[in-house]
C-alpha cells in the first residue's frame, strides 16, 4: 500500500504477557493504513485474539506504543479506552457477545446508545437507526421481516455471526476488527460474507483488520500478515517482564 496513506494503527516495540513468565506478544512494529483490508493469519495460540484485544483497547500492553487513530491506548484510562472503542471501533468478537434477551434489531442498534459519533453518522445518512439496522442485515442476507424481531437465541449460529457483523458496522466506525468472523459459516457463504463486509467498509471508508486461521480467505485482502513471523515471542524466549514495572 502507498506510504502516503494515513496510518490507522501503529504498534512499536509492543510487549504483552499474562504474567511475568508468559510473554504472548513481542512485536517490533506493525503499521496498518487508512482504508486497508488486512488479513492476519497464524496458528492457534499464536496471539491473534490477544493482538486484537490490544488494538481494541480491551487489553493493555506492558510496554511499547499502541497508537490507534492517533491515540496511544496505553495512555488512556480504562473508561476513556471504553469510550474510544465505542465511538471509533466496530468489533466482531469470536464469541459474538450478543445480548440474549434483546431482539436482532435491538442488538444491532445497541452501540449507537454508547457512541454519539456513530449515532450521528446514521442520522446524517438520512435514516433512523432501525432502518439502518435493517439495511445492514439485508446486505448480510438476513431478509425475513419476522426474524428481525426475534431474540438472538432463536437464531442459528451462522445467523448470530451475521448479526454481530451488522452491529460492528452500524454507524460507520473508523476501524472494524473481526476475530474469526466466518468460523460458523459454511464454505459456500464465507466468500460472499467477506465481500459484503468489504462493500460496507468501502462505503464508510473503514479500515478492516481480520483475523483467521482459514488461509483460503487471505487472497481476498489487500495484504496478509503472518503474526507468528512478526511476533518475536514465537521465535525466542524474550526477557521476563519486570514485575515491578508499572502497567499504564
Amino acid at each position: 500500500m502507498s506510504n502516503l496513506r494515513t496510518p490507522v494503527i501503529h504498534l512499536s516495540n509492543v510487549l504483552f504477557g499474562w504474567n511475568v513468565d508468559a510473554v504472548v506478544l513481542d512485536i517490533p512494529e506493525l503499521i496498518i493504513n487508512q482504508g486497508e483490508k488486512v488479513f492476519i493469519r497464524g496458528p492457534s495460540g499464536s496471539g491473534k485474539t490477544t493482538l486484537l484485544g490490544l488494538l481494541g483497547g480491551v487489553l493493555t500492553a506492558q510496554s511499547g506504543d499502541v497508537t490507534v487513530l492517533g491515540s496511544d491506548l496505553r495512555r488512556l484510562s480504562p473508561s476513556r479506552r471504553d469510550h474510544f472503542r465505542a465511538e471509533h471501533i466496530g468489533f466482531i468478537f469470536q464469541m459474538f457477545n450478543l445480548i440474549p434477551y434483546l431482539s436482532v434489531i435491538e442488538n444491532v442498534t445497541l452501540p449507537l446508545g454508547f457512541a454519539r459519533k456513530r449515532f450521528e453518522a446514521v442520522l446524517c445518512s438520512g435514516v433512523e437507526p432501525e432502518q439502518e439496522a435493517v439495511r445492514l442485515l439485508q446486505h448480510l442476507e438476513l431478509t425475513e421481516p419476522q426474524l428481525l424481531q426475534r431474540t438472538v437465541t432463536e437464531l442459528s449460529i451462522g445467523q448470530q455471526q451475521r448479526v454481530a457483523a451488522a452491529r460492528a458496522l452500524i454507524g460507520r466506525p473508523d476501524l472494524v476488527i473481526a476475530d474469526e468472523p466466518t468460523s460458523a459459516l459454511d464454505t459456500d457463504t464465507r466468500e460472499a460474507f467477506i465481500r459484503l463486509l468489504f462493500d460496507e467498509c468501502d462505503a464508510s471508508g473503514s479500515t478492516l483488520v481480520f483475523v483467521s486461521h482459514d488461509h483460503t480467505l487471505e487472497k481476498l485482502f489487500d495484504r496478509s500478515i503472518a503474526l507468528h513471523e512478526m511476533n518475536r515471542a514465537s521465535l525466542y524466549q524474550p526477557p521476563l517482564l519486570d514485575p515491578k514495572r508499572e502497567v499504564v
